[in-house]
């Protein structure tokens, strides 16, 4: 089974909110706290539930998110 980290760089995120509308499992939230630029950037609000289907960094125009896989090993 894998899991799925998102990392969404803060500062070159310009609120569009695409990521949002592409998600399918309807994860991504946007930040309360805005960046240095005056956006609130968008970042993950159930990571747990990610599928990993990069649709989010797919769609972001600024290239601010990336998705890793991690390979779970049952024990």
């Amino acid at each position: 089974m894998a899991r799925f980290h998102v990392r969404f760089d803060r500062e070159r995120c310009k609120s569009c909110q695409l990521c949002l509308s592409f998600c399918p499992k309807k994860i991504i939230k946007m930040s309360a706290r805005l960046n240095s630029k005056g956006y609130a950037p968008a970042g993950m609000a159930d990571e747990e539930r990610c599928i990993g289907c990069q649709s989010c960094a797919l769609v972001c125009p600024d290239g601010a998110i990336a998705i890793f896989k991690e390979e779970v090993v049952p024990v």
